[in-house]
């Protein structure tokens, strides 16, 4: 693969996971990232490790592999490279580098040691999938003689906050697998990545009340076990589109109300009717139950004290230039600094 070297010197993270409760949109926080971070002109990877292709989906692509491709760019000169990181495909890749088994790597494969190294072995397949990344974010190229790194950024789509500490901590897993040798030499150099400031953590949370629960027990085990908080990412932020004057008329339900109601839905052209206006006004009311517990949830993220960022609902979702709403959010508010 071939690549115009760019350097942007930077204060930043050079490796971004992404992480979040089942639900809350973390991988398409991360595209969004991916995008923000593009739009200053840099080259970003985007790789994804649990094999959902989340990431082709919400970005409108095929599916990604488990090569390096590009899938977007930038007017600013930025680019966007995508990966399915894939552990079969890591662990041959790894036999060929550290053992140089070319050709015997693929006997393995036919004989099911590949598939019992990535699915049995504690630890194992997920420091190969994280090995990948790691090797992603050290490789550089030299360009008038010097060496500068590949990729400017790398955004991972990581597990859920329900096991992203195990996944980002396979050092310990693996050391009951080999105390000395390559792979335990991998994945000490992986912990060190891992637990320096070139890796932030971004945690993605909905104002809802068991997403911001696991969000505050996620960064309690983040930081116990020794790796940097980056942001927290609120998804799907909604605006209130009732004043407190008039939600007190909204839940007082009276035929005034009702009369009123009606007349403006005629009078704009609109069908109007007893059932349509009770419909209307219980979407109002719903909406500012919403609204109540929203800021209920946000203040207790408030309360952590920590960097966040607020992401807005889109009605109509990330389609017809959401992503690069998003995007703009996350830029505007400092997460790409």
């Amino acid at each position: 693969m071939t690549h115009v070297a760019r350097a942007h010197p930077s204060t930043a993270p050079r490796l971004h996971v992404i992480s979040g409760k089942g639900g809350t949109g973390k991988t398409t926080v991360a595209c969004a990232l991916a995008i923000a971070l593009a739009r200053q002109g840099k080259r970003v990877l985007l790789a994804e490790v649990e094999g959902r292709q989340g990431i082709a989906s919400v970005l409108d692509v095929n599916p990604l592999a488990p090569e390096e491709q590009l899938v977007l760019t930038d007017p600013s000169g930025g680019e966007v490279y995508g990966i399915a990181v894939d552990a079969k495909a890591a662990l041959l890749e790894y036999l060929k580098l550290f053992y140089r088994l070319g050709p015997a790597g693929t006997v393995l494969e036919k004989i099911g040691a590949i598939d019992f190294a990535t699915t049995i072995a504690p630890g194992v397949r997920d420091l190969l999938l994280i090995g990948k990344i790691y090797e992603a974010v050290g490789r550089t190229q030299k360009v008038n003689k010097r060496e500068v790194p590949v990729y400017d950024a790398v955004v991972l789509d990581a597990p859920p906050t329900g096991r992203i500490v195990r996944f980002m901590g396979v050092g310990e897993g693996v050391s009951d697998v080999a105390r000395v040798g390559p792979i335990a030499r991998q994945a000490a150099s992986v912990n060190q990545m891992l637990t320096s400031q070139t890796t932030a953590v971004h945690l993605v949370t909905l104002l809802e009340e068991m997403p911001v629960q696991e969000t505050i027990e996620a960064i309690t085990e983040l930081e116990g076990g020794g790796l940097r908080l980056g942001s927290i990412v609120v998804n799907l932020v909604r605006d209130h589109h009732v004043t407190s004057g008039h939600l007190r008329r909204v839940r007082a339900r009276t035929d005034t109300l009702r009369e009123a109601l009606n007349g403006d839905l005629t009078l704009m052209g609109l069908p109007a009717g007893d059932a349509i206006v009770d419909g209307l006004i219980e979407e109002a009311v719903e909406h500012e139950e919403r609204m109540e517990l929203q800021e209920e949830q946000e203040a207790i993220i408030a309360a952590q004290d920590r960097p966040t960022i607020r992401v807005p609902h889109l009605p109509l979702g990330v389609s017809g230039g959401g992503l690069g709403v998003l995007a703009d959010a996350i830029e505007e508010q400092g997460m790409t600094a």
